[in-house]
């Protein structure tokens, strides 16, 4: 249970009786500055002001659970911990005080019981989230801050992605757009098939073929080698005879990724998603600008208001028997799962490598408007009572149990830290 992040968490904010600090000699101390906690190389706390008796000393604070540590880590022959002021332990060994050349602290004296209780119930909880029942007792100001800030965090997590396609694809966003959304049409299962289908299949390829959706199908179900093999039906036939010359035409090389149909609905299958992000593209051309565009997160929504072609409401899959009439619409849901996931991210992006806070405040502000996603996750909350609104909501609680409740990190995150400082 303990370890050092406590005790950097402990005198970061000063949760000890700091009235009654003194040295392991007996010395009295005062501290005038705790430090900047320092997460690089180097002593955990920089340029501390403390006052041991008269005197007052400045520079940096290391933070060990034993004292013999300092030794152990080999510090006293580092260069980066030739300005230490202070010692921090948990428990301080009598021996190192002959060799040991700084003032030293042992910190359990001065450290309330509660506190460790606390973060003993925390770490060994199993439950949905370690504080699933004392998180309902945070301050709704305090808790909707902290929000907030998960919020902008998860974006910028995005936002790296993003960054990243964007450098491949040498700070074209439109084809940066058109990979990122052809991820999203595939899913779980499909996400990386389509992304790779995308990557070789420019957008500027398909805006030259843009005024024929079955040109535009050809080339999505061909590049994805789902137009291989031998077909009966006329329409599929006429796919892949399509493909066949445009491949040669274009010299395009398919996509090693399958696509797949395991664990999906019938709505979801690849066949339908593809055909679906042909009629996209068939309707709007330069699709990211026109986004950036958007002044409302419903304008930016009427753009996703499409239908696969009417093949497709009497089939499911390629070359089967027709099934019962259908429209292959693409739903609400999903339409808000692109806004979510796709549009919101790439549109910060933008802001941030523009250098643009309009953007930036614009994708923040289209997620409170959109309603909140509905998963295991939000499930979870909800049954602690943890209630999401809003998408914004719900991104900030994905964030919370990804990114610190799963990895136990209570320590970092500003409801635990406020459990354990009552």
């Amino acid at each position: 249970m303990l370890t050092e992040k406590l005790l950097q968490f402990i005198w970061n904010f000063q949760y000890l009786n700091t009235a009654a600090l003194k040295t392991v000699q007996g010395e009295p101390i005062t501290v005038l500055h705790r430090g900047t906690h320092n997460h690089n190389q180097g002593p955990d706390f920089l340029n501390a002001k403390i006052k041991i008796g008269k005197t007052v000393l400045v520079g940096n604070i290391e933070v060990h659970l034993n004292s013999k540590d300092w030794f152990k880590h080999r510090h006293a022959k580092d260069v980066h911990y030739q300005n230490i002021i202070l010692h921090l332990v948990w428990e301080h060994d009598i021996a190192a005080t002959k060799i040991h050349q700084y003032p030293v602290i042992e910190l359990q004296s001065f450290v309330s019981k509660i506190m460790l209780d606390r973060y003993a119930v925390l770490l060994e909880n199993s439950g949905f989230i370690p504080c699933e029942n004392q998180i309902q007792k945070i301050a709704p100001l305090y808790f909707n801050n902290w929000k907030d800030r998960l919020l902008v965090e998860r974006l910028e997590q995005k936002t790296a992605t993003v960054l990243a396609a964007l450098h491949r694809n040498k700070q074209d966003w439109e084809e940066t757009f058109w990979q990122q959304l052809a991820k999203n049409f595939g899913g779980k299962v499909n996400g990386e098939a389509f992304e790779e289908m995308a990557q070789k299949t420019p957008h500027l390829l398909l805006a030259k073929n843009k005024m024929s959706l079955v040109k535009l199908e050809s080339i999505l179900l061909g590049q994805t080698g789902m137009l291989q093999g031998d077909f009966l039906d006329a329409y599929v036939k006429m796919l892949q005879k399509e493909f066949i010359y445009l491949q040669k035409k274009y010299q395009l090389t398919a996509a090693t990724i399958r696509p797949q149909y395991l664990r999906m609905r019938p709505m979801g299958f690849p066949t339908i998603r593809l055909s679906q992000l042909a009629a996209l593209i068939y309707r709007s051309n330069k699709l990211f600008s026109k986004i950036i565009a958007c002044t409302t997160f419903q304008e930016a929504e009427a753009f996703f208001d499409i239908q696969a072609n009417d093949y497709w409401n009497y089939h499911y899959k390629l070359d089967e028997d027709e099934s019962p009439y259908k429209v292959k619409h693409l739903g609400t849901e999903m339409v808000h799962n692109i806004m979510i996931n796709t549009v919101v991210p790439v549109v910060f992006a933008y802001g941030i490598s523009k250098n643009e806070e309009t953007y930036k405040q614009k994708a923040i502000l289209w997620l409170e408007q959109l309603p909140s996603e509905t998963n295991t996750i939000i499930k979870g909350f909800r049954s602690i009572l943890i209630r999401s609104k809003t998408a914004a909501d719900s991104q900030a609680l994905l964030q919370l149990r990804n990114q610190y409740c799963k990895n136990k990190l209570c320590l970092q995150c500003a409801i635990g830290a406020s459990i354990l400082s009552k």
